[in-house]
C-alpha cells in the first residue's frame, strides 16, 4: 500500500506532463527560460565589446600615446641637450627652451602613465627608473652646461655621462613602457573586432525554437498563428538585428582602428629614431675625435628611420629624410678632414643646405602626421563606440518582452484546457 502510494504523485506528475495541459505549460517554461538566456547571453557579449572599446579608448590609447610622449620627449631632451652644448658658452635660448619644454612634457606624461600603474603592475620597474634617473639625468646636463660656458672640457664629459645614462638605463625603460601600452591597444582591438558569431548562433538558436514552438501549436490547436509567440519572436528578430547591425558597424570601425594603430605606432618610432639619430649626430661632434660609436649609433638609427619611412608612406617625410643624409654627409666629411668649425656649422647652422633644416622639417612632418593618424584612431573608436550605445538596454528589454508575450500566449491556450 505504501508503494503504491507513493507511486500516485509519480503517476500523476508523469501522466500530467503526457497531457496536453502538461506540454503547453512545459514548452511555456522552456520558451520563458531560453528568451532570458539567450537574452543575458547575447547582452553579456555585447558588454564585453562595449567594454573592450571603453577601455580602448579611456584607458590604452591615452597610456600609449602619454608612453609615446614620454620616449619622444627623452629622446629629443638628449638631442637638443647636446645641440645646445655644440653651440657654445652662450647657448641658444630657443634650444634651452626647447630642451626645458621636453623634460617637463616626460615628467607630466610619466605621471599619466605612473597614476594606471595598477593596470600593468610589471612596469613598476620602468616606471621607478624613469621617476629616479630623470632628475639624475637633468642634473648631469646642468652640470655640463655650467661647466660649458666657463669654457672648461670636462663639460663635454658630463655630458657624454648623461647620455649614456639616457641611452643605457631612460631610453630602455621608456621603450619597454611603451611597448607595454601599445600591446594593451592591440588586446583592447582585438577584443573588440571579434566577430558576433557567439550572438548570431544563440538568436538564431532562439527563434528555431520559437518556430518549432508555434507549429507544434498549429498542429494542437488548429490555429495558424500565435499572437503571443508571434510577438515573442518579432521581439527577438528584432532584437537580434539590433545586435548583429550594430556589431558589425563596430567590429568594421574597431578593424579601421586597427590599421589607424599601426600607422600611429609606425609614425611615433619613426619620430623617435629620427630623434635618437640627431642625438647621436650631435654627440659625435661632441666627442671631439672620439665619437665613433655614436657615429654607429647615427648609422643603425638612420637605417631603422629610413625602414620606417617606407612603412609611413610619406614621400615629404623620405625628402626630408634624404637632405638630411646628405648634410650628415658633408658634415662627417668636414668633421674628418679636421675642420670641427665648418662640422658644427652644418650641424648647427641655419641655412637650408644645413643637418638642422632638414631635421626639424623631417620632425615637424612626422609630428603633424602623427596627431593626424591618432586623430583618426581616436574617430574610429568613438563610432565603434558609439555603435554599440544602447544595445545592450534594448537587448535586455526585447527578451523580456519575448518572455513575457511567449507566456501570454501559452497562457491563452491552457485556458481553453480548463
Amino acid at each position: 500500500m505504501l508503494v503504491e502510494a507513493q507511486r500516485n504523485p509519480v503517476r500523476r506528475v508523469t501522466g500530467l506532463a503526457r497531457s496536453t495541459p502538461g506540454r503547453l505549460t512545459l514548452l511555456a517554461l522552456l520558451l520563458v527560460a531560453s528568451t532570458l538566456l539567450v537574452g543575458a547571453v547575447t547582452a553579456a557579449s555585447v558588454q564585453r565589446r562595449s567594454e573592450a572599446l571603453t577601455a580602448l579608448a579611456d584607458r590604452s590609447e591615452p597610456l600609449a600615446y602619454a608612453a609615446q610622449e614620454v620616449y619622444r620627449a627623452m629622446a629629443d631632451a638628449d638631442a637638443t641637450a647636446a645641440s645646445a652644448f655644440l653651440s657654445g658658452g652662450v647657448e641658444s635660448a630657443t634650444l634651452r627652451r626647447r630642451y626645458e619644454q621636453d623634460v617637463a612634457k616626460a615628467a607630466a606624461a610619466l605621471s599619466t602613465a605612473t597614476g594606471e600603474i595598477t593596470r600593468s603592475p610589471e612596469l613598476g620597474g620602468a616606471l621607478s627608473t624613469l621617476s629616479g634617473q630623470l632628475p639624475v639625468y637633468t642634473g648631469l646636463v646642468e652640470t655640463a652646461r655650467a661647466h660649458n660656458r666657463q669654457g672648461n672640457p670636462v663639460g663635454a664629459a658630463y655630458l657624454r655621462e648623461a647620455s649614456t645614462l639616457m641611452r643605457g638605463r631612460l631610453l630602455p625603460a621608456a621603450q619597454s613602457l611603451y611597448q607595454a601600452e601599445t600591446a594593451n591597444v592591440a588586446r583592447d582591438l582585438g577584443g573588440a573586432t571579434t566577430l558576433p558569431w557567439l550572438e548570431l548562433l544563440v538568436g538564431a538558436s532562439l527563434l528555431a525554437v520559437l518556430v518549432a514552438a508555434q507549429r507544434y501549436l498549429t498542429r494542437r490547436t488548429n490555429r495558424l498563428l500565435n499572437v503571443g509567440l508571434v510577438a515573442a519572436t518579432a521581439a527577438s528578430v528584432v532584437s537580434l538585428l539590433w545586435v548583429l547591425g550594430a556589431s558589425v558597424v563596430a567590429v568594421s570601425s574597431a578593424s579601421s582602428s586597427q590599421d589607424d594603430a599601426e600607422v600611429v605606432d609606425v609614425l611615433a618610432r619613426a619620430r623617435i629614431a629620427t630623434l635618437a639619430a640627431r642625438g647621436a649626430e650631435t654627440l659625435t661632434l661632441v666627442a671631439r675625435g672620439s665619437g665613433a660609436k655614436y657615429e654607429e649609433l647615427y648609422v643603425t638609427r638612420a637605417e631603422e628611420l629610413q625602414g620606417l619611412l617606407a612603412r609611413a608612406g610619406s614621400d615629404r617625410a623620405r625628402e626630408h629624410f634624404v637632405r638630411w643624409q646628405d648634410a650628415h654627409l658633408r658634415l662627417r666629411e668636414a668633421d674628418d678632414r679636421g675642420d670641427y668649425t665648418a662640422a658644427v656649422g652644418l650641424a648647427l647652422g641655419p641655412g637650408p643646405e644645413g643637418a638642422t633644416a632638414a631635421f626639424d622639417a623631417l620632425d615637424t612632418d612626422l609630428g603633424e602626421s602623427l596627431d593626424a593618424a591618432r586623430a583618426r584612431l581616436t574617430d574610429t573608436i568613438a563610432r565603434a563606440r558609439g555603435a554599440l550605445t544602447g544595445a545592450v538596454p534594448a537587448v535586455v528589454l526585447l527578451a523580456l518582452v519575448a518572455a513575457v508575450a511567449s507566456a501570454a500566449g501559452l497562457w491563452q491556450r491552457l485556458k481553453e484546457y480548463r
